[in-house]
């Protein structure tokens, strides 16, 4: 059955896909396996997690600097493409978004999306170079070709196909020209229990395992999903951020839902790269909830403390709570959404939860 296929507005883009995660993303391992032509631009700039920016007066040996992805004028093939392995074990795609910044007489005047799930990768029996290569043919077709306008976000909400499962897309560009980012909104499929497990723990929160940020009380400087990310990051920019609060008994808090419900045995809260303007104090609190029901409100009743009482922090230190830390009202209860509170405003570069998948 052809997916249905639904263009959302620019100026609705973010509201709509607000509680999924960019799956096209170099922040979350997506990486290009292989591609037609990038002459004028690298195809890697689409799976930058930053927005396009541009520098009216650089130029480089091969003519404009773009922050993109552009290929060579008169392309004799009905498109030019590029292969993109998703650095998660599985996902749906819900949306789709071209975004075409700055590129105005040179941008591509069709995109198309394609995918196919090989979780084997390079081991399986679908390998990765299998899937890189011009000739390969397993795609499935989950955006057929839309219109692209010059300089601007372009996204369509997929429904049927996106539902994947998917592990490696091929982005399609008719006939050629420049895209600036490639956004695939979706949802992460966990990989089995036990990959990635150390110590028979494994990272409930982390945005490789599904979990999203689906509320935050300010995003001034930095969203609260980038708390979610693998890795310490490299600057403040890839970290949550809030505005400086002057109201007497101010807090600021993130509502993260789990992408593996478990029991929690081991906190992590990093506040690496934020040295002057770290919070005072953090707490973290869980919330039990049923999958697929309602995510719970920062002041919703049923809250209950993980880590035992209000803790100071540092400058650019991971600070690691667990045993005595934790309080023993958590205890073998199966949590679905942590809370992060700053005391009383911040930043921090990286919450993780680690515990036991239910």
């Amino acid at each position: 059955m052809a997916p249905t296929i639904t263009r959302i507005p620019s100026s609705d883009i973010d509201t709509v896909f607000a509680r999924t995660t960019n799956l096209a993303s170099s922040a979350l391992n997506a990486r290009i396996l292989s591609k037609s032509d990038d002459f004028f631009a690298s195809a890697d700039n689409l799976l930058n997690p930053k927005p396009p920016v541009y520098k009216p007066d650089l130029f480089v040996e091969t003519g404009k600097w773009y922050d993109g992805w552009e290929t060579r004028r008169h392309n004799p093939e009905p498109y030019d493409w590029v292969v993109i392995k998703l650095g998660v074990s599985g996902a749906r795609i819900r949306g789709v978004e071209v975004d075409t910044a700055y590129f105005t007489g040179n941008y591509g005047e069709k995109a198309a999306l394609e995918g196919v799930y090989a979780p084997g990768g390079s081991g399986g029996s679908l390998k990765d170079e299998d899937i890189a290569d011009k000739g390969f043919t397993g795609w499935k077709t989950i955006l057929p070709p839309q219109e692209c306008g010059p300089s601007q976000r372009q996204a369509w909400k997929i429904e049927g196909e996106g539902d994947g499962p998917y592990t490696h897309v091929r982005l399609l560009m008719y006939p050629d020209g420049g895209f600036a980012r490639l956004r695939l909104y979706g949802e992460v499929i966990p990989p089995p229990p036990g990959i990635g497990a150390a110590d028979g723990l494994e990272e409930l929160s982390s945005a490789l395992m599904g979990g999203v940020a689906v509320g935050a009380s300010d995003e001034h400087y930095t969203p609260a999903s980038n708390l979610l990310l693998p890795g310490r990051g490299v600057d403040m920019s890839d970290g949550w951020e809030t505005a400086r609060s002057r109201a007497k008994d101010h807090v600021d808090w993130a509502i993260i839902r789990l992408g593996l419900r478990g029991t929690v045995s081991r906190l992590v809260v990093d506040t690496k790269d934020f040295k002057g303007n770290f919070p005072r104090e953090v707490r973290v609190h869980g919330f039990v909830g049923d999958p697929g029901a309602v995510d719970p409100r920062h002041d919703d009743p049923g809250w209950i403390e993980i880590l035992q009482g209000s803790r100071k922090t540092q400058a650019h230190t991971e600070h690691v709570f667990e045993g005595g830390d934790l309080s023993p009202d958590a205890a073998g209860k199966v949590f679905s959404h942590v809370k992060l509170t700053l005391v009383p405003d911040g930043g921090v570069k990286r919450l993780r939860v680690f515990g036991r998948r239910a």
